[in-house]
C-alpha cells in the first residue's frame, strides 16, 4: 500500500508560519490561499490551504502559533495529531470540505518536510519516476458564452486541450464550435456543488447537447435525477466524479462503479485518505486525472508531483498558474511539463 512507504517518515517540527497570497484569477474572482511552512531540523516542508473563503485566510493569517504542532513525530503520527485540532478556531466553515483543505495544507507541509528531512524525494520513496505531465486548460466562455476565448487560446498554442464547464446558456451552435476544434477532452457539468457560487442545477437539455455534441469527451459531476439519469445510459464509461470523492467511501457510493475519477489531493484532508484512494483506483482499473483548485503557490507543485507519478498521461486539469492570470502575456509552458531533473521533499520544479 502506498501509505506504507511513507506513514513511519520522521518529522521534526521546531516552528511553523503562515503566508496569506493572493491573485486575480480568469474565473473572475480574487483568489486567497495560506502557504503553512514547517520548520526543523534546518529544512522547511510546505503546504498549501487553498480553502474558498477570504475571510478565513485573513483568520488563519492572524493565528501563527496559535496551533500545538511542535514536536517529534512519525508522519502519521502528525497526520493523527492535527486531525484533532480544530483549525477553524471554533467557527464553521462556509463548507465542510474546508476543513479536508485545510488539514490538507498541513499535511502535505509535513510530508514534504519528513521527506527533505531524510535527504529524499516522494517519487524515490515510493519506488516510482516522475514522468512528463499532460495537461489540459480550464476555463470559463465569455458571456454570452461565444467559444471565442478557446478559439484565441488555440490561435496561441494549436495544441492545447480543455476542460470548459457548460451552462444552460450554452446553445447547439456554441457546442457545435467548441467540438470542431476536437480540443475539448473534459465537460464540468458542476452539478455536484450543491449549495455552493458554481452550483449548475440539473439541466435535461444542456446534458442532452454536451452528451450528443462531444462524443469523445469525459462528462463530469452530472446530477442525477428522474429527468437526468436515462439520459447516461450507455454513456457511464465516460462519466467521471470530482467534488463527492473525498476517499474510498465516497468512491463506494458513486451510482456506479466508475471508469474515470478526478483526484484533487486537497479534498481527502489525509495523505493516507488520499494514498488509500489512488490504491483503490488501480485495484478496481478506474482511470485517474489530477485536478486543480487555483493554487497560488507549493500547492500547484504538489498536484504536478501526484499526476507525474500515478496519471501523466491523463487529461490532467493542473495547467501551471500562469494560465489562470486574467491576461496570461509572455511564452506559457507547453504540455507535457517536463519532469525535475533534481527534487527534495513534495516538489516538482
Amino acid at each position: 500500500m502506498l501509505y506504507d512507504h511513507v506513514s513511519d517518515l520522521e518529522l521534526e517540527v521546531e516552528d511553523y508560519e503562515l503566508e496569506w497570497r493572493e491573485r486575480d484569477t480568469t474565473s473572475g474572482f480574487t483568489r486567497a490561499t495560506t502557504i503553512v511552512s514547517l520548520h526543523g531540523d534546518g529544512e522547511t516542508g510546505r503546504g498549501e490551504d487553498v480553502t474558498y473563503d477570504n475571510d478565513a485566510h485573513e483568520a488563519l493569517d492572524g493565528s501563527a502559533g496559535d496551533f500545538p504542532i511542535t514536536g517529534e513525530y512519525t508522519l502519521d503520527e502528525f497526520s493523527r495529531h492535527v486531525s484533532e485540532i480544530d483549525l477553524f478556531h471554533g467557527t464553521e466553515p462556509n463548507q465542510s470540505i474546508f476543513r479536508n483543505y485545510r488539514q490538507w495544507a498541513f499535511e502535505s507541509a509535513a510530508l514534504d518536510l519528513a521527506l527533505k528531512q531524510v535527504d529524499t524525494n516522494l517519487a524515490d520513496r515510493l519506488g516510482h519516476t516522475y514522468d512528463p505531465v499532460r495537461f489540459v486548460v480550464s476555463t470559463r466562455l465569455d458571456e454570452p458564452p461565444t467559444g471565442d476565448v478557446v478559439l484565441d487560446w488555440l490561435d496561441r498554442n494549436p495544441e492545447l486541450e480543455f476542460k470548459l464547464d457548460p451552462t444552460s446558456e450554452w446553445t447547439t451552435e456554441v457546442v457545435e464550435r467548441l467540438a470542431a476544434t476536437d480540443a475539448v477532452q473534459t465537460l464540468d457539468l458542476k452539478g455536484q456543488y450543491h449549495g455552493t457560487t458554481v452550483d449548475q442545477p440539473a439541466d435535461p437539455e444542456l446534458y442532452e447537447r454536451i452528451i450528443e455534441g462531444f462524443p469523445e469527451a469525459l462528462i463530469e459531476d452530472p446530477e442525477l435525477n428522474e429527468e437526468t439519469r436515462p439520459l447516461f445510459e450507455g454513456e457511464e464509461a465516460r462519466v467521471t466524479w470530482d467534488y463527492p470523492i473525498r476517499g474510498v467511501e465516497t468512491v463506494e457510493e458513486l451510482p456506479w462503479q466508475p471508469e474515470w475519477l478526478n483526484i484533487k489531493p486537497s479534498r481527502f484532508g489525509s495523505v493516507q485518505s488520499l494514498f488509500d484512494t489512488i490504491d483503490y483506483c488501480r485495484e478496481h482499473d478506474i482511470h485517474m486525472f489530477g485536478g486543480g483548485q487555483f493554487e497560488l503557490g507549493v500547492g500547484r507543485e504538489h498536484i504536478h508531483a501526484v499526476a507525474s507519478l500515478f496519471y501523466p498521461n491523463a487529461p490532467n486539469d493542473v495547467a501551471p498558474k500562469a494560465y489562470n492570470d486574467p491576461d496570461p502575456s509572455g511564452d506559457l509552458p507547453a504540455s507535457p511539463l517536463a519532469p525535475p531533473t533534481v527534487s527534495r521533499g513534495l516538489s516538482w520544479r
